[in-house]
């Protein structure tokens, strides 16, 4: 499993990954009829634009194949924080290793960005991400929000890590 920054040619797998780790990872929050809904092709819009403007992404390829993704910056809301915006892995490469390996690219690239500390929202009801991400040293930090993603009010808390 190679661990590389990602380039523009990824755009529609990280769009496929996002997609499909959704529709098995979400499930029983949002309903599977809700997220037979997601248009890859859309998210691959979105994320050709957010390669193209130089955005940290980092893929785990498989032999040629992009099985995750992880997608870092600067923090929208706290000034001088980085952010881990999204980490996802489609689901037959969970405990592969993948997450971790993306995991250290994503804290290297916000060190080397020059952020002391990062953070990163989860849903509240996801215990496999937060089990993960609890592993990789990060540590709820009191942040709740509570956002609508189709039509379905949930609640997210907000994880922190020194770097």
């Amino acid at each position: 499993m190679e661990i590389r920054r990602a380039c523009v040619v990824d755009a529609a797998d990280i769009a496929s990954v996002h997609v499909r780790t959704w529709q098995a990872a979400y499930a029983h929050i949002f309903g599977s009829e809700r997220l037979a809904q997601l248009d890859v092709r859309r998210r691959v819009e979105g994320w050709t634009r957010v390669l193209t403007e130089g955005e940290p992404v980092f893929v785990a390829d498989d032999d040629g194949r992009v099985v995750a993704f992880v997608s870092v910056g600067a923090c929208g809301e706290l000034e001088g924080v980085g952010e881990l915006y999204a980490i996802y892995a489609l689901p037959e490469a969970w405990g592969s290793g993948a997450g971790g390996g993306l995991m250290r690219a994503a804290v290297k690239q916000l060190g080397a960005d020059g952020y002391a500390e990062a953070v990163l929202w989860v849903l509240e009801d996801n215990p496999r991400a937060r089990r993960f991400y609890e592993r990789e040293g990060w540590e709820l930090d009191g942040g709740h929000k509570e956002d609508d993603f189709f039509g379905v009010r949930v609640a997210e808390v907000r994880y922190r890590i020194s770097l």
